[in-house]
C-alpha cells in the first residue's frame, strides 16, 4: 500500500463524507444515486486493472460466468452495475484474454452488461444462446477455460448444475477438455481490494464504529431497565435510520461478576435471554454493516461503571490488552504466501508461549462479511482448516482480526473472561493496518 494511502486512512472520514456518521439526520451517509455512481466508478477500475493480472496469474484464459436471475454466482453480483439488483434472464459474462489487447469483456446475454461487458448475442439470428458461447469460445480458442466450480469455497462455486450442463452440451468434447475449474481466480477477484476502495473504507469502518459507540452509550442504555435485546433492536433501527444494511444480526452479551464463563456460542446466540443490564457488567457486541458493497465485521467491549466507579478494574483492562497483544501476534505473522494454517500454527504457539489463552478464527471481509480468501482458524477448530485454510496469504486484501483471550481476573474473585475482539484491517504485501484504528480502551458506559 502506498504512502499516499497510508495517510488518507487517517483523512479520509472527513474528506469522504464531510460529517460523521452520528450525524442525527444521517446526511453524512451518500444517496442511493451517489452510491450507485461510486459503486460503477470503483466497478471500473477493478475491471480495468485486474483481470488480466489475476487472470494471467491463475493460468486461465478464458472465464466464462453463468448466472439465471434471482438465482447468481455470487461472484456475477458483483459485477453488475451500481443499479442492477440481479441478472437478467440467462447472464452470461466472459473475460476473454486476447494477449496485446488485454482482457476483453463479452456479455453472451440480450443486453451489454454496464460499459465493459458488451452484447456477442443476437437471438433473432441465433436463438440458441448457449450455441452464441460455444461459438464466441471457437472464435476466441483459448487453452483454458475457468469456470467457478469449488469444493471449499461456497464463493467459487457459483455455476449451478443446470447451467453447467447447458454450458458443457454445447461445447464440443476438444472445448470440454479445455475446462478447468476458475476457483482460485473467482478467489482472487473477491478477496483483490483496489487502491481506490481503499480510499473510501476507512470512512465505512467508522461508520460502524461509531453506531457501535452510541448504542453503548447513556443515549440508549439505562443500567437496570435496558436489556441486551432492546440495544440488539435499536442497533437494526439504527441502520435502517442511517439507510445502511446489515449483513447480520447484530448480537449483544453480558459477563457478569461471580458468573462461570459460559459457553462460547451462547455470546452469540442466547443474547435475548440474558435480561437487563447492570453496574459492572462487562458488555460484548458483534456488529457488521453493508455500504458501497463492501462490509464491516467489528466486536468490541463497553464496561457499565458502578456507581462511584471512575474507571475499569484493572484485571478487566489488562484483559483487554492482553486480547489487543494477539492481535498483534497474529498480524505479525501475517507474510505473503503464508497459508491460513501456516498463520494459525505459527500464531497460537508465540501465543501460548507468552502464557496467552488464544482462541484464533480470523476471516477476510469485503465483498462478504465472510469474504474469499484464507481461513486462520475457526472458534470451534483451532487446528488446520482443510482447503480454506491451505489457501495462501495476498497482498492488497482486508481481513477481520476476530479472536478472543481467556483471562482470570482478580477483581472478580480470579473468575475466568473472555475478551473478544474483531477489527477490520489491510494487508498490503508487507504490512498490516487496521482500517480504521481497534479498540484498546473500554467503552464507559455510567450507571448515576
Amino acid at each position: 500500500m502506498s504512502r499516499t494511502i497510508r495517510i488518507l486512512f487517517l483523512l479520509i472520514s472527513c474528506t469522504f463524507f464531510g460529517t460523521t456518521a452520528l450525524a442525527a439526520t444521517g446526511d453524512s451517509i451518500l444517496s442511493m444515486q451517489e452510491r450507485a455512481e461510486t459503486i460503477d466508478r470503483l466497478l471500473a477500475v477493478r475491471l480495468e486493472t485486474l483481470p488480466a493480472k489475476l487472470m494471467r496469474r491463475e493460468g486461465i484464459d478464458m472465464w466464462i460466468l453463468v448466472a439465471r436471475e434471482y438465482n447468481e454466482d455470487p461472484v456475477v453480483m458483483t459485477m453488475l452495475p451500481g443499479d442492477a439488483h440481479a441478472a437478467r434472464r440467462r447472464t452470461i459474462l466472459v473475460f476473454s484474454d486476447e494477449g496485446a489487447e488485454g482482457v476483453m469483456g463479452y456479455a453472451v446475454s440480450r443486453y451489454a452488461v454496464g460499459d465493459f461487458f458488451q452484447a456477442r448475442w443476437n437471438p433473432e439470428e441465433q436463438p440458441d444462446q448457449w450455441q452464441a458461447l460455444a461459438d464466441l469460445i471457437a472464435e476466441k480458442n483459448p487453452a483454458t477455460i475457468g469456470i467457478n466450480v469449488s469444493s471449499d469455497f461456497a464463493l467459487a462455486d457459483g455455476l449451478t448444475h443446470g447451467e453447467y450442463e447447458g454450458l458443457v452440451g454445447a461445447l464440443t468434447e476438444e472445448q470440454e477438455s479445455r475446462i478447468v475449474s476458475a476457483e482460485t481466480l473467482a478467489i482472487a477477484w473477491l478477496e483483490t481490494r483496489t487502491d481506490e476502495e481503499m480510499e473510501l473504507y476507512p470512512a465505512i469502518v467508522e461508520i460502524a464504529h461509531d453506531i457501535i459507540k452510541e448504542g453503548f452509550s447513556n443515549a440508549v442504555i439505562t443500567p437496570g431497565e435496558t436489556t441486551t435485546e432492546d440495544i440488539m433492536w435499536w442497533y437494526r433501527d439504527r441502520i435502517r435510520e442511517l439507510r445502511l444494511l446489515a449483513w447480520f444480526h447484530p448480537s449483544v452479551s453480558i459477563q457478569r461478576e461471580q458468573e462461570a464463563v459460559g459457553e462460547f456460542m451462547d455470546l452469540f446466540t442466547d443474547t435475548d435471554q440474558q435480561g437487563e443490564i447492570l453496574p459492572g457488567d462487562l458488555l460484548h457486541v458483534d456488529f457488521g454493516i453493508t455500504y458501497l458493497r463492501l462490509n464491516t465485521d467489528t466486536q468490541q467491549h463497553a464496561y457499565v461503571l458502578k456507581p462511584g466507579e471512575t474507571e475499569t478494574p484493572a484485571g478487566i483492562r489488562a484483559g483487554l490488552a492482553t486480547s489487543n497483544r494477539l492481535q498483534d501476534i497474529l498480524t505479525a505473522n501475517f507474510i505473503h504466501g503464508r497459508t491460513g494454517n501456516e498463520i494459525l500454527r505459527s500464531a497460537r504457539s508465540l501465543a501460548i508461549e507468552e502464557d496467552i489463552r488464544p482462541s484464533i478464527y480470523t476471516h477476510p471481509i469485503g465483498y462478504h462479511g465472510h469474504g474469499a480468501g484464507p481461513t486462520i482458524g475457526m472458534w470451534d477448530n483451532q487446528g488446520d482448516t482443510v482447503g480454506r485454510g491451505d489457501y495462501p496469504l495476498y497482498e492488497n486484501t482486508a481481513h477481520s482480526i476476530e479472536l478472543n483471550s481467556t483471562v482470570s481476573v482478580p477483581e472478580w474473585g480470579g473468575q475466568e473472561v473472555r475478551f473478544m475482539l474483531e477489527e477490520d484491517a489491510f494487508f498490503d504485501g508487507e504490512n498490516t493496518y487496521y482500517i480504521d484504528g481497534r479498540q484498546q480502551e473500554l467503552i464507559l458506559i455510567s450507571s448515576d
